[in-house]
């Protein structure tokens, strides 16, 4: 890729204050992209915000329950009035509820149903407009290995992620029309916070529950850096040809389902 491949361009990451959000934010940025952070934990992202300032990057957080529209119109509305327009969309918060259906509660179905589909959807709405007016643009969405393949007592993240998967898929016929990409990133586990709430939602100790994520050709867990890399690839000019993918990243976890 040429040197900085996103420098011009505005992103906007959900999802920004840790984990593969923090790093592909720090990532973006470094490669050029004025870059717009979102999440609900304010002290996070605006700590994010502050590291890019203090490497010489452009970057601005605002808080927002993506789940709900009014916050998603904020937080677009705000990225082009100080950034001037939306080249990138990096719909990356997700949660994990691991339980089977029988042992889910509605409101639990409902929240991941929100965070990890809703929120794409609201976002696009708001997104999707301002990139066709500017003749194009990149959506990336963080979907998951269990998109894929099902997993045991992950029910509505299997579901979810499933959905997001078919979502990205019917944008790009939708929209590649307008010059708007529309891929997915499929991780495998990934050393995040959220890795290690698994846990101790299944309450199995972490030490014995990381070991068990690392049984996939590689013999490790990802980082957030390397999610964050192929984000990149699909952000830039480099996956021009590239729409309606779901690209996966988990060291070779799903290589032997069929």
């Amino acid at each position: 890729m040429n040197e900085q491949p996103l420098r011009g361009k505005t992103a906007v990451i959900t999802g920004a204050a840790s984990g593969i959000g923090r790093a592909a934010a720090l990532l973006f940025a470094r490669e050029g992209a004025s870059v717009v952070l979102t999440d609900i934990n304010e002290s996070a992202g605006n700590t994010v915000a502050a590291e890019i300032t203090q490497r010489g990057g452009h970057a601005i957080f605002e808080p927002g329950d993506v789940t709900r529209a009014g916050d998603c119109q904020r937080v677009t509305d705000r990225a082009v009035r100080d950034f001037g327009g939306i080249h990138i969309l990096f719909n990356n918060v997700g949660i994990i509820r691991r339980a089977s259906v029988v042992e889910l509660s509605e409101a639990d179905w409902d929240r991941v149903m929100a965070v990890n589909v809703k929120s794409i959807f609201l976002m696009c709405r708001q997104v999707i407009p301002i990139m066709a007016a500017a003749g194009g643009g990149s959506i990336i969405n963080t979907a998951s290995g269990w998109g894929l393949a099902g997993g045991p007592r992950a029910a509505v993240y299997c579901a979810s992620k499933g959905a997001v998967v078919l979502l990205t898929k019917a944008m790009a016929i939708d929209h590649g029309p307008q010059n708007i990409r529309v891929n997915c990133i499929c991780p495998g586990d990934t050393d995040t916070a959220m890795l290690r709430n698994e846990a101790q939602q299944l309450g199995e100790p972490k030490d014995k529950f990381l070991a068990e994520a690392t049984k996939r050709p590689l013999g490790r867990v990802g980082k957030p850096d390397e999610i964050a890399q192929a984000a990149l690839y699909l952000a830039s000019d480099a996956a021009s040809f590239v729409t309606g993918t779901a690209l996966v990243v988990d060291g070779g976890g799903l290589a032997g389902s069929a």
